[in-house]
């Protein structure tokens, strides 16, 4: 994980728990924050390996490049779209959490 979005994200949990939210509203967010962190990491690790295997792969076998491109191309459009996911259902965790104080929707 990076240093700087584990600081970040320590230093909103401890002001999150000055501005009079509950320590459970700001492990909940603290949790969140990084879980879209190492959302965000997986996915680009994944999509690293699919380029380097893609890659690998054209340069062993040229005439074929067109399939391993598009076959790359869809696995990536997969690997983002779970990582999207991920980072929405993290952003709903802080967003409509009712200790925070902030609005819920109804």
């Amino acid at each position: 994980m990076n240093l700087v979005t584990l600081v970040t994200t320590v230093i909103g949990a401890a002001a999150m728990a000055a501005d009079g939210a509950t320590p459970v509203a700001s492990m909940n967010g603290l949790g969140a924050a990084i879980g879209a962190g190492i959302a965000l990491i997986g996915g680009g690790y994944g999509i690293g390996r699919l380029a380097a295997a893609a890659m690998e792969g054209i340069a062993r076998q040229p005439e074929a490049a067109g399939n391993i491109r598009g076959g790359m191309i869809i696995a990536a459009v997969l690997i983002e779209g779970v990582t999207l996911i991920a980072l929405i259902a993290c952003i709903l965790v802080i967003v409509l959490n009712p200790q925070v104080g902030l609005p819920a929707a109804q």
